[in-house]
């Protein structure tokens, strides 16, 4: 069977879909270092805001799940290495894949009926619990679930901040002529 070649139109969207990728990506890293430079200390191992999380939830909304999953590699490898050791990619990455998991089958069940709010707390809670497994993969040990509690506080404040912050970027980004189309 021959490949049938694009449409202009299905190249346009295609370029759309990358340009939104990357910008997202670019404004996560940014996000990401912006919260290194904020002096918070939630003195729980691995607890922090996540804001470059407003990015994922956003992808979320507007594209495909695969679209969010590029969005993820690509700000998990450049934040890796921009700040990281190998541990710390790996939390990272069990944290964004669980989150993602988390947060693309809520959407997916609920039609996007379901708050962002809600959707980012389960997302924020599902990272920390990634972040644990693989600390628990890394150290060998599952004695480091005890600090599970404590992480699912933070999960569920900074997942409504995230989710706060998302509820109000997707009306903003709707109006924009790049997401044209995305939007219901």
């Amino acid at each position: 069977m021959k490949p049938t070649p694009l449409s202009i139109s299905d190249s346009a969207l295609m370029l759309k879909k990358t340009v939104i990728i990357a910008i997202f990506a670019a404004v996560a890293v940014v996000l990401s270092i912006v919260e290194s430079l904020i002096p918070v200390n939630l003195s729980v191992p691995g607890a922090k805001l996540g804001l470059a999380n407003i990015m994922v939830l956003t992808c979320l909304y507007f594209l495909r799940g695969r679209d969010a999953i590029t969005l993820i590699v690509l700000k998990t490898v450049l934040t890796a290495m921009i700040f990281g050791t190998f541990s710390s990619f790996l939390f990272s990455l069990f944290g964004a894949v669980f989150s993602f998991v988390v947060m693309y089958g809520l959407l997916k069940i609920s039609g996007k009926r379901l708050s962002l709010i809600g959707i980012s707390i389960a997302g924020g809670v599902a990272h920390n619990i990634g972040q644990l497994t693989a600390a628990s993969i890394i150290f060998k040990t599952s004695s480091i679930f005890y600090y599970l509690p404590a992480l699912l506080l933070t999960g569920i404040v900074t997942g409504i901040l995230i989710g706060i912050s998302v509820r109000y970027l997707v009306p903003s980004l709707s109006k924009l002529s790049l997401f044209a189309g995305f939007t219901d």
